[in-house]
């Protein structure tokens, strides 16, 4: 009585070493590297057209600023040569108030856009109602672009000194004036309220409802859960919706123009008015340098924002 033993492949050549009947089967052709190389051309071809629009867009205005916010002017005594003049000038005197008087306006209405917003979003979120959640998305969109001497048309047909409500209201009798650093932040939450809706939005969205269910069945209450476990994981969107809006107020210019002129201090108003020389003439390049320092503090401002932004990443994906 014979017993029959089945051979085993070697090891060097593979279960798929060997075909039908024994033959060595047929090695894989290799991929061409060409055939690698076309999709990743492909996309940067896709993608040129951008980075050629983000170059000339942002990339000359901002070589042009590093270069001639550190250069006299052109009809300097002397030619023009490297200095730190413009620099140093930019944050003295009234240009630094100028600039405090931004980061003060900015910080401020960019703060309770954030309050104002934030429970405006979750009322809209947690609607049963589909068209009052598509309506006021819908009239966030058009109020967060609606800005520049339109908007201050309409504050000063309804809240200026001659408005339909100061008058209706007696509100210059309670020291109401639109054309002031508290009139102006009214006028700014106009249009940072709805950013802010539209902003958080998302956030909200992206909140799980376990988080919420497994806090109550710990006993936890409505204030613990946000106070605890919302509000912890939202602080990189808020902190976010904070940077936008903060940009927004502090970049506007045309609303500000329009309303107050020159009697609030701004930082916007600085740089129109040295590169027009309506204050002095020859500060073209003080104007670059008071954009250089408006780029150095969104700078820092996003700093802050994205290390954020990483950390709480896991939670809201």
């Amino acid at each position: 009585m014979t017993t029959a033993h089945a051979a085993a492949p070697s090891p060097a050549a593979g279960p798929s070493s060997q075909g039908a009947g024994g033959r060595p089967a047929a090695a894989p052709a290799p991929r061409r590297a060409g055939s690698l190389r076309r999709p990743r051309a492909a996309g940067w071809l896709a993608v040129l057209p951008l980075i050629v629009f983000v170059l000339v867009v942002f990339g000359l205005p901002a070589f042009a600023i590093l270069t001639n916010a550190f250069k006299t002017s052109p009809g300097a005594p002397g030619g023009r040569h490297w200095t730190t003049a413009n620099l140093s000038q930019s944050v003295h005197g009234a240009y630094l108030t100028a600039l405090w008087g931004s980061v003060k306006l900015s910080a401020l209405t960019a703060a309770i856009g954030v309050l104002l917003g934030l429970p405006l979003a979750h009322a809209v979120v947690t609607s049963r109602f589909r068209a009052l959640r598509e309506g006021v998305l819908a009239a966030s969109g058009v109020l967060a672009n609606f800005g520049g001497v339109p908007l201050a048309f309409a504050f000063v047909a309804t809240l200026g000194n001659s408005g339909e409500l100061t008058r209706g209201l007696d509100l210059g009798k309670h020291g109401w004036s639109l054309y002031s650093f508290t009139g102006l932040a009214v006028v700014y939450l106009y249009f940072l309220v709805p950013l802010m809706v539209l902003t958080i939005t998302p956030a909200l969205d992206g909140l799980s409802s376990q988080l919420r269910e497994a806090a109550q069945n710990n006993g936890a209450t409505t204030r613990q859960y946000w106070l605890h476990v919302a509000l912890p994981i939202l602080a990189p969107s808020l902190m976010g919706g904070f940077v936008l809006l903060f940009g927004s107020a502090f970049a506007a210019y045309a609303t500000a123009a329009a309303i107050v002129g020159s009697s609030v201090p701004l930082i916007t108003l600085q740089i129109a008015n040295a590169l027009s020389g309506n204050v002095l003439a020859g500060q073209g390049n003080v104007a670059l340098a008071l954009s250089l320092d408006m780029i150095v503090i969104a700078g820092v401002v996003m700093a802050l924002y994205i290390p954020l932004q990483r950390r709480s990443a896991r939670w809201l994906h």
